[in-house]
């Protein structure tokens, strides 16, 4: 067990509070990045990288007939082992926007290709839910159930704005609980179903979910109405029967008190540990357990904590997520300290022994597109991949460096380029914008006013223009004038091109032939002449 503190490489700001960590083909993903993605990353998801004492960021791109995924804080994600031919993929249900707005959406997160250079593309689809569809959520879990070779997913738990209806001025962002329903939905239709169980009278969020075949186990959880993280452990059992679903619910009495936690698996087998969280509103837990699950149900083992470093310890709060099998990033806030110029602390935490974690190292560095050929000979298959460069050009490739994101490297679009301040009561946030017209995706669209000789560009939006008019103006050819000048969308027609006319040149006539001539003797003609006379 170690605790190896990281040094960010450009991109501290990057990660914050409710983020994920997903890992697909043996690439660590970071997913729900702070504010709206840039035109560095349009993605918004980052492949992360551990070497050396230090965390790197690549921007990782998706195919081109991908969905547009937006950064979402505390979304209940569930990772899809293979089966049935499928690959191994992620689903995405929920969550909070930079704008602050719950998402009731399910995305499903696939690897599309890797490159020519072993990078990493990712396909992203919406999937539709029919039937008794969950609500707009997030702090919710999600787990993957089989029974009877079926298939389903559970989603359970969450957190929402008020009702429409009870929402008033003062509590207008207040959130509640959910109701405590089990929804349950197939994967390849999307039909969904919801359901009650008496043991679960109380909602709660932030809670551990932990699957093993039909069985699904909530470990602790918080609740909004008693404000309270008692130390509750159901066991929830799916029969996918040929009609409807049967579902039981079983409280067991050896819960954690507990919200919030950080789990890993530390194997292919069904042992994880659990670490982090809190057990009130002003204390972390910084207990760690282990949780091992068997035919015989579940088992919960104390664990021994890593040696926890004096910012830690005082630290209020805390984050991370899985950075692969027994490993865990963690980061604290630097409470406010100007000598930092990072936000938050990072570390490492493995639970692995010392050979498995040179194993794992050396393995990660293989998978994550390791350019260090220094220390190794290039295969020889390996050099078909990289088309236009010879085999020696390898050996000090610096394609790693290359692809690293660096928050320097954005521009400040605050100033320049879409996000500039249009006019004198421009609503666009590059942090809080989200788009409004459908022929938007990571911009905001603009069109030009022509007052002036120059002119400049204004946002659509802040000129209140309808999709409908906004679509006409861009077509046609006629001049716009933005609300500070004069806000005359047809005041003037762009006048017609002036095209020179072309000499054209008449076309020299060749030379005809006359009519054709029949040589005939003179015996022939005063015979002809006496016939027609």
């Amino acid at each position: 067990m170690t605790l190896q503190a990281l040094t960010p490489v450009n991109c501290a700001g990057l990660l914050q509070p409710g983020c994920s960590l997903l890992q697909l083909d043996g690439e660590i993903l970071l997913f729900g990045q702070k504010g709206w993605p840039k035109r560095s990353c349009p993605t918004g998801i980052f492949g992360v990288r551990f070497k050396h004492s230090e965390m790197k960021l690549r921007a990782i791109s998706f195919s081109n007939d991908s969905c547009y995924l937006p950064p979402l804080r505390c979304p209940a994600i569930c990772r899809l082992d293979p089966y049935d031919g499928l690959p191994e993929s992620y689903l995405i249900h929920g969550g909070r926007t930079p704008n602050n707005e719950i998402s009731s959406s399910l995305y499903l997160l696939t690897m599309d290709s890797r490159g020519c250079n072993r990078k990493l593309m990712l396909k992203c689809k919406e999937k539709e839910l029919v039937g008794e569809v969950p609500g707009a959520r997030y702090g919710h879990a999600m787990s993957i159930v089989q029974s009877r070779g079926k298939t389903a997913c559970v989603i359970f738990g969450g957190r929402s704005y008020m009702p429409a209806g009870e929402r008033t001025t003062e509590r207008w962002n207040s959130v509640v609980d959910c109701p405590p329903q089990v929804f349950l939905f197939d994967l390849e239709f999307g039909c969904s179903s919801a359901h009650t169980l008496p043991e679960l009278s109380d909602g709660q969020s932030f809670h551990v979910a932990i699957a093993r075949e039909d069985s699904v186990y909530f470990i602790g959880g918080h609740s909004i109405s008693s404000d309270s993280r008692p130390p509750r452990l159901f066991r929830l059992h799916v029969e996918l029967l040929q009609g409807s679903p049967l579902l039981s619910c079983e409280t067991l009495d050896f819960g954690l008190s507990i919200s919030s936690a950080l789990i890993t698996r530390t194997g292919p087998g069904h042992k994880y540990i659990v670490l982090g969280g809190y057990q009130s509103d002003s204390q972390k837990r910084m207990e760690c357990n282990m949780v091992i699950l068997d035919e015989k149900g579940i088992h919960i083992e104390h664990l021994e904590p890593p040696k926890w470093t004096q910012d830690i310890i005082h630290s209020r709060t805390w984050f991370g997520g899985s950075a692969g099998d027994g490993c865990i990033l963690l980061a604290v806030p630097t409470e406010g300290r100007p000598s930092q110029p990072d936000v938050h602390y990072f570390y490492h935490v493995s639970f692995q022994q010392e050979k498995e974690s040179n194993e794992e190292e050396g393995t990660q560095a293989c998978s994550q597109e390791s350019t260090d050929y220094d220390n190794s000979t290039p295969l020889e298959d390996s050099e078909e991949l990289y088309f236009g460069r010879e085999p020696h050009e390898l050996e000090n490739s610096s394609d790693d460096e290359a692809d690293t994101y660096n928050e320097e490297d954005e521009e400040d679009e605050s100033q320049t380029g879409y996000w500039t301040k249009c006019c004198v009561g421009c609503q666009v946030d590059p942090n809080t914008w989200e788009p409004l017209y459908s022929t938007e995706l990571h911009r905001p669209a603009m069109i030009f006013c022509s007052k002036g000789e120059e002119g400049h560009w204004v946002h659509a939006q802040c000129m209140e223009l309808s999709e409908t008019l906004l679509v006409k103006l861009s077509q046609g050819s006629k001049k716009y004038f933005c609300l500070d000048h004069g806000g005359l969308p047809y005041q003037e027609m762009t006048p017609p091109r002036q095209s020179i006319p072309v000499k054209r040149t008449p076309m020299k006539v060749k030379e005809r032939n006359g009519p054709l001539m029949f040589k005939i003797s003179p015996a022939k003609k005063s015979f002809f002449k006496r016939l027609f006379d």
